[in-house]
């Protein structure tokens, strides 16, 4: 055991060592998308850092390990993400937005009424963050309110991308204390939280460009555990903090739902919503900011931007209703996996289950939507904790990929390498899943692992 320890901690110490070195590679050059070499560079770095956690995962699976392991994760968990708040974000300017609404909202102002290019807004502008906003000259906010309301409150706090770090990383902590905490529900050792704590696309998405999703990772976190604890209202209610801060996590929600739990949650959710639109309702038609036209722009509705479509597309002519057609199916087929999860008995312990049932549901998303953004993935690498699949832990990690494109304006050949390995390994799981449903629950010498009394 001492020398599977050493092992895990030189791992722990070789990605620390990978993230330093990305750190050293000109940060501002890469900011600005000006090398392309640099940032061909840090690409490597990621993948032997890929490389190197899918090797800590395995380990940390393959061995009972002491209690005190979880202080040698947590550490280089902590290490990693203070060396990411040592440079200003590399990969994505998104968060800059996020400051500017914060600031908006800490003037006052809904921060859906106004593009920031608005001459109303003029005497919120700097150097520092204005510069550095994405779509500033035509584009409303695209973000749901809870997302908006921790801006703001950043915004009012601490104004800055440090702040809005900051704010990241404790929606983070929320998320990676209650799989802890699921964990033990699981019966697993809780060194395994080292699955989503050392996952480098969680770190550079969340420690370094602050990316909004770590809000949806502290709420999808909470009500997963929340509704292994049989929380079912406040289960809703956590997932719909998530949906009000990333849409992408409501599709987790036939997993929360099944057993027959469907009215308290589902209420308890549709209040939260409403509750949380109500707040910036001021800016009317304006409060969904740029979500209807984002699909248009990211080539959605077309279909050129998603990844089968366009790989279709160089081959033959696709007819004007392909991206429709390609919807309908795309949803078929959830729909039919939800009713699977939906109508499956819950067991008297189901934390395993119930995030391994969030998972697919996540991954068969992913595949099927085929987003442009690694960040978008990040959150995959959560219910992994508790339930790994090679799925699950390849979309959580494969699309650092993403950050380069080798061949302007590819969406086929590039994101190959992510999603055709992930269809295939995606498969593999349902295939597995189908025959485990087939066996006995409990075979020979295994037994459930009760809930704990209350």
């Amino acid at each position: 055991m001492t020398k599977r320890l050493f092992v895990l901690a030189g791992l722990g110490v070789t990605l620390l060592a990978l993230t330093v070195a990305g750190l050293c590679i000109d940060p501002p050059a890469i900011a600005r998308g000006a090398h392309v070499a640099k940032l061909g560079l840090l690409a490597a770095l990621l993948g032997i850092s890929a490389a190197v956690y899918f090797g800590s995962v395995l380990l940390i699976q393959r061995a009972n390990w002491p209690k005190q392991t979880i202080w040698l994760v947590l550490g280089v968990a902590i290490l990693l993400r203070l060396a990411l708040l040592t440079t200003p974000p590399m990969l994505s300017t998104d968060i800059y937005r996020y400051v500017w609404d914060g600031r908006v909202q800490a003037h006052d102002i809904n921060p859906y009424r106004y593009i920031p290019a608005d001459p109303k807004l003029a005497d919120l502008r700097d150097g520092t963050v204005y510069s550095h906003i994405n779509r500033k000259e035509y584009a409303r906010t695209i973000y749901p309110p809870f997302a908006e309301m921790i801006f703001g409150l950043a915004g009012r706090l601490w104004d800055g991308v440090t702040g809005i770090r900051l704010a990241m990383l404790a929606c983070e902590a929320l998320g990676i204390a209650s799989m802890l905490w699921l964990l033990a529900l699981a019966g697993l050792p809780r060194a395994r939280i080292l699955i989503y704590a050392w996952n480098p696309l969680a770190l550079w998405s969340f420690a370094s460009d602050g990316h909004v999703d770590a809000i949806a990772v502290g709420f999808v976190g909470l009500a997963l555990l929340l509704r292994a604890k049989r929380r079912n209202g406040w289960a809703g209610a956590a997932l719909a903090g998530a949906v009000m801060a990333k849409f992408l996590p409501i599709v987790v929600a036939p997993a929360l739902l099944r057993g027959g739990r469907f009215w308290r949650p589902t209420l308890a959710g549709l209040a939260v919503i409403l509750a949380a639109y109500a707040v910036y309702i001021s800016a009317g038609r304006h409060v969904l900011g740029f979500l209807p036209t984002y699909g248009s722009e990211e080539g959605l509705d077309s279909g050129s931007g998603i990844w089968l479509l366009a790989g279709l597309a160089e081959l033959t002519v696709l007819p004007a209703y392909a991206s429709k057609l390609y919807a309908l199916v795309a949803v078929l087929i959830f729909t039919l996996l939800s009713v699977l999860i939906l109508r499956r008995a819950a067991p008297e312990n189901d934390a395993q289950r119930l995030c391994q049932d969030a998972g697919m549901l996540a991954a068969v998303t992913m595949v099927a939507m085929s987003a442009h953004y690694h960040w978008y993935f990040a959150w995959l690498a959560l219910p992994a904790v508790v339930a790994p699949s090679a799925a699950l832990l390849w979309l959580a990690t494969a699309p650092l990929l993403l950050i380069i494109g080798p061949i302007p304006h590819d969406r086929f050949l590039w994101p190959s390498l992510i999603y055709l390995p992930a269809a295939g390994l995606l498969l593999l799981d349902l295939l597995q899943r189908r025959a485990a449903s087939r066996r006995p629950q409990n075979p020979p010498g295994e037994m459930s692992c009760p809930l704990p009394s209350r």
